[in-house]
């Protein structure tokens, strides 16, 4: 049998494509990464993914899979036999897929109001960033982990906006840390596995890309 061609298209800094890469990582999946970019994407990208011309796509036998965390369920679907990312128990899975949802419904979404505002907006928007990011360290409680005891799928969506916690601190002018102690020592846990810790970028480099984006943009 013929080895899988595995394919991802994505950008460096981007937390939807780190989640691909950690997920493939730590199922142990070989793949061409080929880096994107925003201003003049691939032909390839675009007949990939012509309905949202974005990344991340996994290309897996010539065939594309988009959006993130659609993709990382595919991951587990396709190499079930390690490192299972969602649980087996049909409740608790459904409940893995709710807190996925939500990091993208509050906290992605919510850090971009407090990008795109300012003055007062901004101060509100920075508020209820930081709220979500409290219910979210809520649903952590005392686990190491989202799902219990062993790392999966929202820990797999949530640790890639963690190289961009000094980002979010230095243009707000906040302390995650201070605000979500357990979401940080998570966040510190879930470094020491291989798969996120040789998967997401220096902060500072991704802050000094946020600059340049910030000077793009006018600001």
């Amino acid at each position: 049998m013929a080895a899988d061609e595995v394919i991802l298209l994505s950008t460096w800094a981007s937390m939807f494509g780190l989640r691909v890469q950690i997920a493939l990582a730590e199922k142990g999946v070989e793949y061409e990464y080929r880096e994107e970019d925003y201003a003049n994407k691939s032909p390839l990208l675009l007949r990939s993914n012509p309905v949202h011309k974005k990344i991340p796509v996994l290309i897996h036998n010539g065939k594309p899979v988009c959006e993130s965390l659609i993709i990382v369920q595919y991951i587990d679907e396709v190499w079930e036999a390690k490192s299972p990312l969602l649980p087996s128990d049909p409740y608790h899975r459904a409940q893995a897929r709710f807190w996925a949802d939500y990091v993208d419904q509050k906290i992605h979404s919510g850090w971009a109001k407090v990008y795109f505002t300012k003055g007062d907006d901004q101060e509100a928007a920075k508020k209820e960033f930081m709220d979500s990011l409290k219910v979210l360290e809520a649903e952590l409680g005392e686990k190491p982990y989202f799902g219990g005891d062993e790392f999966g799928f929202v820990d797999i969506a949530v640790v890639g906006f963690n190289c961009w916690f000094y980002t979010y601190d230095s243009y707000a002018n906040f302390s995650i840390e201070a605000e979500c102690p357990k979401l940080i020592a998570w966040a510190k846990r879930c470094m020491q596995r291989q798969s996120v810790a040789r998967t997401l970028p220096d902060p500072h480099r991704v802050y000094d890309y946020a600059l340049q984006l910030k000077k793009r943009r006018g600001d």
